[in-house]
């Protein structure tokens, strides 16, 4: 059975569903691995403009502060992410949410010069009066985005740990949606489309 990757930083799997979706580019001068990993940078840290890298059936991606307020700019810890996915509507809110829970810059061995990492979190829509969870899983999964330069390589990987349904912290026609998505296995291979069209459309220069 496959297993889920080890990935320093990042939450580990011990429940439910996951994802490993990866695309690497490899240089013969190191010089211009750097030079397109400031490119890949700026786009991975560009998260409204996500859907223009990823085609036109890709899900829409916006950067909300704990306001609720949209922003245009990087993101930092705490903020939100609205998606809009071409899927059945999330009649709770229209849009999937998530919170960004966690950013860090770390390395974790010797042949990384640079690494960034994002963690997202299913969350209620920011502002909102109720807890529901405004997102096909629970609170308990996560995905994860990290761009990583190497000595002659640059790299972007999109993690999922711990999908499970959420069928318990959303409203009643949010827990029909995610049935009836569950049932039929639909999210996760849309998910897995979507997270393929990212890497690949961030890496190509």
């Amino acid at each position: 059975m496959k297993k889920a990757k080890k990935i320093p930083g990042i939450p580990e799997q011990t429940r439910g569903a996951f994802h490993d979706t990866e695309d690497r580019k490899d240089f013969m001068v190191p010089e211009l691995a750097v030079q397109k990993f400031e490119i890949l940078k700026e786009r991975f840290f560009s998260i409204n403009y996500w859907k223009d890298y990823c085609g036109g059936l890709s899900a829409e991606f916006k950067l909300y502060d704990q306001s609720g307020s949209f922003v245009d700019r990087k993101p930092k810890t705490g903020d939100y992410v609205r998606i809009n996915i071409p899927a059945p509507d999330n009649t709770d809110a229209n849009y999937d949410w998530v919170k960004i829970v966690n950013m860090d810059d770390q390395t974790y061995n010797d042949d990384e010069l640079e690494r960034y990492l994002i963690t997202c979190r299913p969350s209620k829509a920011p502002g909102s009066r109720n807890n529901h969870i405004a997102h096909f899983y629970s609170a308990e999964s996560t995905s994860n985005f990290v761009i990583t330069l190497g000595q002659d390589y640059i790299k972007i990987g999109v993690y999922g740990r711990n999908e499970i349904p959420n069928t318990s912290r959303t409203g009643f026609w949010g827990k029909i949606r995610n049935f009836l998505i569950s049932l039929f296995g639909g999210y996760t291979r849309l998910a897995k489309i979507q997270w393929k069209s990212l890497t690949e459309g961030l890496l190509d220069f």
